[in-house]
């Protein structure tokens, strides 16, 4: 698997990234919690705009995400519009969807963009291709809050991002049982192993799929969201707890907590 590099972060090797997702509703408070975060262990921060108060207007957009980018400093942006369908608060039509992102990536101010997959493959390709044409990387994704998918199903939504030309494709499933867990962990490994050739993220939601955010490294995901004063998504592990587990859990401790939790 080839690595990534966005900025001075280097995404597919060592420990893996810890993200933490602003969840803002106001710009001031979307300021505040990035200066916050930036005393964090945090080694990219995503801007979940589709919190923003005013996400529908493109030049409040702008000017939010020009002071994010002066804040963060060198430190990696990901601007992330996530639908109501895929787990979102706000929702816009496929075509306002495809202009936000276009316009944040003209703008050059974030690093990467996540582009929902499932979007449709004639929008999904252009937009990737817009993206790629502004020199942002895009992060491929799919949620899915009710279940998790067969091993053979989720390697083959990774496989289509991947080949749709997403950078880092990403995954997250939501369990029903500890075996629910196991099968995204198997999936990560053998995409992994047998099918990347760019970094990918995976993980299984809620408290019981914890302990894929922690094992990341193990597995083969690049990448763990940790949250910050508050998380955007089921299971997400304080960032500054996530640090600490993932500096102490190396590939052999990290087997031995899942067999400890009964996963194997």
């Amino acid at each position: 698997m080839n690595t990534l590099k966005v900025r001075s972060l280097v995404l597919g090797e060592g420990i893996p990234a810890i993200c933490i997702p602003n969840v803002g509703k106001t710009r001031e408070e979307i300021i505040s919690l990035t200066k916050k975060y930036m005393d964090m262990p945090m080694n990219l921060m995503e801007w979940r705009a589709d919190w923003f108060e005013d996400v529908e207007n493109i030049e409040k957009v702008t000017e939010v995400l020009a002071e994010v980018r002066k804040t963060l400093g060198d430190t990696p942006l990901l601007f992330t519009f996530r639908t109501k369908r895929e787990g979102g608060v706000s929702e816009l039509d496929t075509k306002s969807y495809v202009s936000l992102n276009k316009a944040v990536a003209a703008l050059g101010l974030a690093d990467l963009i996540d582009v929902e997959i499932f979007t449709g493959d004639a929008v999904v390709t252009d937009l990737i291709s817009a993206i790629h044409n502004c020199n942002t990387k895009v992060v491929a994704s799919n949620h899915d809050f009710h279940k998790t998918p067969a091993k053979s199903e989720l390697i083959y939504r990774l496989r289509k991002m991947q080949d749709m030309g997403a950078d880092i494709p990403k995954i997250a499933v939501m369990p029903r049982s500890r075996k629910d867990v196991l099968t995204l962990l198997a999936a990560t490994e053998e995409m992994a192993s047998n099918y990347a050739d760019r970094p990918i993220i995976t993980m299984s939601m809620s408290g019981m799929g914890s302990i894929s955010r922690i094992a990341c490294e193990a597995f083969g995901s690049c990448l763990t969201f940790g949250s910050g004063d508050k998380a955007s998504a089921p299971g997400q592990i304080h960032a500054q707890e996530l640090h600490g587990l993932l500096k102490k859990h190396t590939s052999g401790l990290v087997t031995a907590a899942i067999r400890q939790d009964r996963l194997l």
